[in-house]
């Protein structure tokens, strides 16, 4: 008989613009534990350039191109590894929480945000899309 004593936690959200996305280098669709795909989405903000992978500021006036998955804390601990996030001034990537729109529904959402201290010199992408950018086929 299961513990009903204990309720079961919701599936967390997050948004993923660049080599997270499917069809990129560290497609989440291939990590485990798998996630759940909620939608295609779009979240205000500045896609940048960094070589093998982009970085997004919040906010600017244009919009990055993303996809929006259900993840487990077993996998958000996954990805908190591949953008090593520490919670140090100097990461790479700061961890935002940021309502996105999926299929009418505002949802709340983990974003890993660029710290602009990483974009200073890298160009912008003008059309927010990482895949688009480096020649891959969206869906």
């Amino acid at each position: 008989m299961p513990d009903e004593s204990v309720p079961s936690r919701p599936l967390r959200c997050v948004f993923v613009y660049g080599t997270l996305r499917r069809g990129g280098s560290n497609d989440i669709t291939r990590l485990k534990p798998a996630p759940r795909y909620v939608g295609p989405a779009q979240v205000a903000g500045v896609l940048y350039h960094l070589g093998a992978y982009p970085g997004m500021l919040l906010g600017g006036g244009r919009c990055v191109v993303g996809e929006v998955y259900a993840i487990t804390p077993a996998l958000e601990a996954v990805l908190d590894g591949i953008e090593d996030v520490q919670g140090e001034p100097g990461d790479e990537y700061i961890r935002r929480e940021v309502a996105v729109q999926v299929a009418g529904q505002l949802l709340p959402c983990l974003v890993y945000e660029i710290n602009p201290q990483h974009v200073v010199a890298a160009p912008e992408i003008p059309h927010g899309d990482w895949l688009r950018a480096v020649g891959r086929q969206t869906n």
